[in-house]
């Protein structure tokens, strides 16, 4: 199967955030460290009561062998099963005598044939021995012992089952000590990837509203001394960029305004060869509509420069009105359109009115229908539509659309498409998007643009209705402009 070209593998799984990374070493960390705790502790405690334990079994059978020894010399006729009662032994443990090749027990439930046979051989041979078994289910500790001088061997048999639970209430409670550790080692990690990861979350807030327009936005080391380096050069990176900004949008407002003179020139000079149209030559007369089209073309980019500037210079004056909004598209779409587009008002949009500068709005309108047409393969419908509280303007062109990745692009200033159709030779410098994004924004509205339903691409245009009479229905001045209202542009939805 092939894969996509510069796509991930598909084996590649997904990291983990830097936060999850931290937490999950702390788990790891406290859960080793607690387990190694709890088995060392197991271990030694385990050995160290089963050592005592053994080594009473040992003194306590060594006692009673040597008083047997004594009473079996003393009195060779005494009850053997009565004189094993009268051994002192512990309530758990049993005795066992092996005499002249008889066996004899102090317990009817544990005799000869509940001791291993490889320990009893062993003893037999006259070594004192011991052995862990493991009878009707209980763990036992055995001791044996020969007993010297006579054929005679004895054997006590203990009862392990106490130590046994002991033990196992132990690994119960060290396993649950562990686990507490663990997840207190979690908690643990958690808590200190949010504190180590605070300076790159607030890092990252600035870097988000810097990309948003907030160029006065500054990172504060807050007195970190490990922070306050990247501080130090994440704010002079910012005011380079502020400063480069600032440069370029003088230039261009420079460049504007020194062209204005001579564009004003050559507008009159193209008025007056246009008058005495009729005296030039067929010849003449092509090249003076191809000069007239590149004058004007050269106006308006130089008109949109100028406006460019205001905005970044935030002194934009605006003259609100209330405007009923298909009125106002028609009208725009008569003065821009080329060709008859169909436009599409439904009704509940029909007498839905709108507080806008007129000028700025039909400007959005137009430069819509100008993309379409020199970029979409022209406009196949514009449509006006109520949305709630909000009216919308929808353009459908019957170009190829755009790709998921460049709908945002579009918006930005000088940008332009890959497949963009050029227009008298040029490709335009791309800004028409860019001040329809600008306008629209400074109304309190949205633009976006998504996928045409049978292809192609929709741009919308969202504003606010305003009440008969009064200011939009959303919150806020739309009288007055602000740089906040111009960041808020939602580019893609």
């Amino acid at each position: 199967m092939s894969s996509v070209p510069g796509s991930p593998p598909a084996r590649r799984r997904r990291r983990l955030g830097l936060r999850s990374r931290v937490t999950a070493a702390f788990t790891v960390l406290a859960l080793g460290l607690s387990v190694i705790m709890a088995l060392a502790t197991y271990t030694v405690t385990r050995s160290s009561v089963v050592h005592s334990e053994e080594a009473a079994a040992r003194r306590q059978t060594f006692s009673n062998a040597y008083f047997l020894r004594g009473a079996l010399r003393n009195n060779h006729n005494q009850q053997l099963p009565e004189l094993l009662s009268t051994l002192g032994t512990s309530g758990t443990a049993s005795s066992v005598l092996s005499y002249r090749g008889q066996w004899y027990a102090s317990s009817l439930a544990v005799g000869r044939d509940a001791l291993p046979d490889t320990f009893v051989d062993e003893v037999l041979r006259g070594h004192a021995a011991q052995q862990i078994f493991t009878f009707s289910g209980h763990p036992e500790l055995a001791v044996g012992v020969p007993i010297a001088g006579l054929d005679a061997y004895y054997f006590e048999v203990f009862d392990l089952g106490s130590l046994d639970h002991t033990l196992s209430i132990l690994a119960l409670v060290l396993a649950a000590a562990a686990a507490a550790t663990t997840v207190l080692g979690a908690l643990a990690g958690r808590w200190a990837s949010r504190r180590a990861l605070m300076p790159l979350r607030e890092t990252a807030r600035v870097a988000t509203d810097i990309t948003e327009g907030r160029l006065e936005t500054r990172l504060e080391a807050g007195g970190d001394v490990d922070l306050a380096p990247l501080a130090t050069s994440f704010n002079s990176m910012v005011d380079a960029l502020q400063a480069r900004i600032q440069r370029d949008a003088r230039f261009a407002s420079d460049v504007a305004h020194e062209l204005r003179t001579p564009l004003t020139t050559l507008s009159t000079t193209l008025g007056v060869l246009e008058a005495r149209r009729h005296e030039l030559s067929p010849r003449g007369q092509q090249a003076l509509e191809l000069l007239g089209a590149e004058i004007r073309q050269f106006e308006r980019l130089v008109q949109d420069l100028l406006e460019i500037s205001r905005y970044d210079a935030g002194v934009i004056e605006q003259s609100l009105e209330p405007l009923q909004f298909s009125e106002l598209v028609a009208h725009a779409m008569a003065v821009e359109a080329d060709d008859q587009v169909p436009l599409v008002v439904e009704p509940a949009a029909a007498s839905v009115q709108v507080l806008g500068d007129k000028r700025r709005l039909e400007r959005v309108v137009a430069n819509l229908i100008g993309n379409a047409r020199d970029h979409g393969g022209g406009a196949v419908e514009v449509r006006v539509q109520r949305h709630d509280a909000r009216v919308r303007l929808l353009v459908d062109d019957a170009g190829p659309g755009i790709p998921a990745e460049d709908r945002t692009r579009v918006f930005e200033r000088f940008s332009r498409g890959p497949l963009a159709r050029r227009r008298l030779g040029t490709e335009g410098v791309g800004l028409g998007l860019s001040l329809v994004a600008e306008h629209v924004a400074l109304h309190r509205g949205q633009v976006w643009v998504e996928e045409r339903p049978g292809g192609g691409a929709r741009f919308v245009v969202e504003l606010p209705v305003s009440r008969e009479g009064g200011p939009p229905v959303e919150e806020g001045d739309a009288t007055g402009w602000d740089r906040k209202g111009r960041d808020e542009v939602t580019a893609s939805r």
